[in-house]
């Protein structure tokens, strides 16, 4: 290996979910280390808002499609394909979640969070997968980084009645070692599994502060922006070549302890 393994320059990777929290930390991280990201979307103007912040650290555009439907994985392969020859790194970072009582949790509620979490992560792998080969090379694969959560590696914290998202993103860890074998050698699939980061899903979580919370886990503190842009890098980078089918958990030890942050 030459050079400085943990470089990106040269490739090109795209980032669902980019336009803000954990898409756009993830986004941050692979521009600072010489990428070129697209952030996709659903929501144009906050893409828009992403693009214009992160565009001061190197090449970054905007795909705006709803990934839960087949249309909207067509129009991001179209327009990657019309303007890439390539993809060296796919983040499936789009997630849904939802709420409700159990007596209370509807149908729907499953339906929406597993269409994205699921099914979204399947059929944009399923889609991108020639331009995914086209930029691959025997030293060097191409890589797939799934968004899974902790909430798929133990059981919920306390008054999280989140019973799709939890049981979506352990689907998305079973996934990913599937993905991994089936695609292995010329396409590295793993995941990562964040813990607790400040983001509009965890808003209600950290209410009573992000330093009260981030005192009850192990390591003393609730994650931050670059925590998740280091594991971002590293996955999608040669430093990484030799790892795949791997659910790596970015939760300060959340994890490793019974004890449920209030």
């Amino acid at each position: 290996m030459s050079g400085d393994p943990f470089r990106l320059d040269g490739k090109v990777a795209v980032v669902t979910g980019g336009g803000r929290g954990i898409g756009a930390m993830i986004a941050r991280g692979l521009l600072t280390a010489g990428a070129t990201v697209y952030l996709c979307s659903r929501k144009a103007a906050e893409l828009d808002a992403a693009v214009e912040t992160l565009s001061v650290l190197g090449p970054v555009r905007s795909i705006t499609a709803d990934l839960s439907t087949g249309n909207g994985i067509d129009i991001v392969r179209s327009q990657l394909s019309d303007r890439e020859p390539a993809v060296h790194a796919l983040f499936n970072n789009a997630g849904a979640s939802w709420g409700a009582p159990f007596a209370d949790f509807p149908e729907s509620g499953f339906d929406k969070v597993f269409s994205v979490n699921v099914k979204g992560v399947f059929l944009l792998t399923q889609a991108l997968l020639p331009l995914l080969t086209a930029g691959a090379t025997v030293d060097d694969p191409a890589r797939v980084v799934n968004t899974g959560s902790v909430d798929g590696l133990r059981s919920p914290m306390a008054g999280m009645n989140n019973f799709s998202y939890g049981a979506s993103k352990a689907a998305v860890h079973m996934l990913t070692r599937h993905l991994a074998g089936e695609l292995a050698p010329c396409v590295l699939v793993n995941a990562i599994a964040p813990g607790l980061f400040e983001s509009k899903m965890t808003a209600t979580l950290l209410t009573a502060g992000a330093d009260t919370i981030g005192a009850q886990l192990p390591l003393g503190r609730i994650g931050r922006p670059d925590d998740i842009a280091g594991i971002a890098v590293f996955l999608a980078s040669p430093a990484s070549a030799y790892i795949t089918g791997a659910v790596i958990p970015v939760d300060g030890g959340l994890s490793t302890t019974h004890r449920r942050p209030i």
